[in-house]
């Protein structure tokens, strides 16, 4: 093979690529042009050499044309190296303009930027606030069924509630979400039971707890707007007040029975200290008396105590040990 059938091969691969890269963006070019979207083939090699799916980039683009809104390419493309979802924003973007509702481009960007990871959409924002949502309160997957305050008779009840809400769009990004609605609730309606006199008062008007609560701008700060919230059970509990009346009772006994025990220890203390020094006493008793004979001796030996004074203490000792047991007798009748 000479160098010129080498070169022209060459070329003839090369054209080839290019009719086929030209040919792949002509069919984009083509239907973006008929549908009154058109992007130039710069762009389109642009997004190509920045690996962004043009096809996707000019189907959203074409979609919201239709719709009669014009997006720029940028504006998508940027949507999309943003991490977010170019065609059901644009599609949340078609559905608040068919429902008159207050909704840019940009807009639409930030909430399904934020609903990113949350289970959430873009579209469901929308619906929401087309079509508004009931959320039970509380949440079933709580694991708890109702929300149970106290009246101040002591009384509980036992309540579960409906709250219906509407998005506001402009509040979504930042805004809190459902867990603070049912949240805020709650305490509304544990605070309501709470101030109720009886809860006799409850069960008889039980739309009071729903006024009182609306009454208190639940929905400030959060992404939601309450329109209503019904109570759909009242259910009264146990009688918390006597039980705690009982369990302060038994409490109150344990302290009395721990304070008698620590009464009657010390008096145990006080009477074996009792008994130590009445031993104490008897010894010394016992020491003086040894100390007797032996003064009587050193008397003795130093003259100061004679014979016939001892015999006279002897008689005397003796005298008044008949006279005891004499008078003992008579002492027992």
């Amino acid at each position: 093979m000479t160098v010129s059938q080498i070169i022209f091969l060459i070329l003839g691969v090369g054209v080839l690529v290019v009719a086929a890269i030209v040919f792949s963006f002509f069919s984009v070019w083509l239907r973006a042009s008929l549908a009154g979207a058109p992007v130039g083939m710069l762009n389109l090699l642009a997004m190509k050499l920045r690996q962004v799916p043009f096809s996707l980039i000019v189907d959203a683009r074409v979609t919201a044309r239709k719709a009669g809104i014009d997006i720029p390419t940028d504006d998508i493309e940027a949507h999309y190296l943003a991490g977010g979802n170019v065609v059901p924003t644009v599609q949340a973007l078609i559905a608040a303009q068919k429902a008159n509702l207050s909704l840019d481009w940009r807009q639409a960007c930030a909430i399904d930027l934020a609903t990113k990871g949350s289970g959430k959409s873009v579209v469901e924002a929308v619906r929401t606030s087309v079509d508004p949502k009931v959320i039970d309160c509380p949440n079933p997957a709580s694991g708890r069924t109702t929300i149970d305050g106290v009246a101040k008779d002591g009384i509980q009840v036992k309540v579960k509630a409906r709250v219906t809400v509407r998005t506001h769009l402009e509040r979504f990004v930042g805004g809190a979400k459902e867990e603070t609605i049912i949240a805020r609730v709650g305490e509304g309606i544990v605070s309501t039971i709470g101030s109720s006199e009886s809860y006799k008062v409850v069960l008889e008007s039980p739309d009071s707890i729903s006024k009182t609560v609306l009454a208190r701008g639940l929905d400030v700060g959060t992404a939601f707007e309450i329109l209503s919230i019904d109570i759909a059970d009242v259910d009264v509990g146990e009688n918390v007040g006597a039980k705690l009346q009982e369990a302060q009772a038994e409490a109150n006994k344990s302290i009395a029975q721990a304070q008698a025990e620590i009464r009657r220890a010390a008096a145990v203390a006080v009477e074996q200290e009792m008994k130590a020094r009445v031993q104490e006493m008897q010894a010394k008793v016992v020491e003086a008396q040894a100390q007797v004979p032996l003064a009587m001796a050193e008397a003795f030996r130093s003259g100061r105590l004679g014979v016939m004074d001892y015999y006279k203490m002897e008689n005397i000792q003796a005298d008044t040990g008949m006279r005891k047991s004499i008078s003992a007798p008579e002492e027992k009748k």
